[in-house]
């Protein structure tokens, strides 16, 4: 794609956003659309954020179910920038009117202590540069319409993020197994979605490696101070206003996603 294509389709998804009004398939109406050039569509909307006085805070892994990848015809993960202003806490109402075709789903989330600047970087660097871990619900939205979306398609809209919720408890590694760790998610105390750490990329670490080296050879390495959302632990469910819902992540704790309900105005538009 030219770099005016790029900025167009950049642009339609920015107003998108705005507008509440989805925009079809990328694929479709750019039909040379490449992944490099998806991303490069993510990097304008991710400048255009900056520039708005926006922080970047760190990245969102997606595609880490083997499941999904062979449903969107791709086989490795893809990632999205989390920016301050996405981020709620436990129970924090989430206004309706950020939301997206919104869908939920439970994570690991990490926090990285210390620079992850060398080239190919280890399983073991990454495990002693995560300072600690928390429980996280991701709430996903798609600025494409009816979320009929393929790789390019999520990868342009930042890895098809919205916001996130983060438990306020931080868990050591050395206290729980990423791998084997239990995941129930319930909407108001009925289970919506189960799961484990094995579901993503067989270990939520697997996932963080790959973003640290993806992250290094594009010149952005993880940083101290970096929030990683590692990708889903069990299936994601579809989010309507008015909304709660609770994951508990065995030995890592629990976190609240409270969604404000629509309001009068929204009711009757």
């Amino acid at each position: 794609m030219t770099p005016l294509l790029i900025e167009e389709a950049a642009a339609a998804l920015s107003t998108a956003q705005r507008s509440g009004q989805h925009v079809p398939p990328l694929r479709e109406t750019y039909g040379q659309l490449s992944i490099n050039d998806a991303y490069a569509i993510q990097r304008v909307n991710t400048e255009r954020r900056q520039a708005e006085g926006r922080r970047v805070v760190g990245c969102k892994i997606g595609l880490t179910s083997v499941a999904v990848q062979k449903q969107l015809g791709v086989d490795q993960p893809d990632f999205g920038i989390l920016f301050d202003d996405m981020g709620y806490g436990d129970g924090e109402p989430i206004p309706s009117s950020i939301l997206t075709q919104p869908k939920i789903e439970s994570e690991v989330a990490f926090v990285i202590g210390r620079d992850l600047a060398m080239d190919n970087p280890t399983q073991v660097e990454v495990l002693n540069a995560i300072e600690y871990a928390l429980p996280a619900l991701e709430v996903v939205g798609s600025r494409i319409a009816d979320w009929n979306i393929r790789i390019t398609d999520t990868i342009a809209d930042n890895a098809s993020s919205s916001a996130y919720v983060l438990g306020t408890i931080p868990r050591k590694l050395s206290e729980f197994d990423l791998r084997l760790c239990g995941m129930v998610m319930e909407r108001r105390g009925e289970p919506v979605s189960v799961g484990a750490g094995a579901a993503c990329l067989g270990n939520p670490v697997n996932a963080v490696v790959w973003l640290a080296r993806t992250m290094a050879s594009l010149g952005q390495p993880l940083r101290a101070g970096d929030l990683v959302l590692s990708g889903a632990l069990g299936p994601m469910v579809s989010v309507i206003p008015g909304d709660v819902f609770e994951t508990r992540i065995h030995g890592l704790g629990s976190v609240r996603a409270v969604f404000e309900p629509l309001s009068t105005n929204e009711v009757h538009a």
